[in-house]
């Protein structure tokens, strides 16, 4: 039951976030929901990945890449989901840091921790 509830936070604020910034659009909220698992399973199995071979970069870069590497992995969702679009690189990017926001304040509201 867990795993539901956070995956529908995820998906609430997916859809927020998508409702404040006008360059991601989501169809509905049935699409947030498919949006949700899309970022989760490419977060899942991309994400560590692509951590271990940008590790030396990261740490010259101080950490900063992670932003540039969830930037890509949400245009990458905003390909692979339909009625997902992210407008560009710079969206993606203010879009990851708004939904890690409004994710963590509805964690907290609930008392689901992450």
């Amino acid at each position: 039951m867990s795993i539901i509830a956070g995956w529908i936070i995820f998906s609430i604020a997916i859809y927020a976030t998508a409702y404040l910034l006008p360059g991601i659009q989501i169809e509905d909220f049935t699409t947030a929901l498919v949006a949700a698992i899309g970022l989760g399973l490419i977060n899942t199995v991309l994400k560590p990945i692509l951590m271990i071979l940008t590790l030396p970069l990261n740490i010259l870069t101080l950490g900063l890449l992670t932003f540039v590497i969830n930037a890509l992995l949400v245009m990458l969702a905003g390909e692979l989901v339909p009625g997902f679009f992210v407008e560009n690189f710079w969206w993606a990017l203010l879009f990851s840091l708004v939904v890690s926001v409004i994710n963590g304040l509805l964690g907290a509201l609930t008392g689901k921790k992450k």
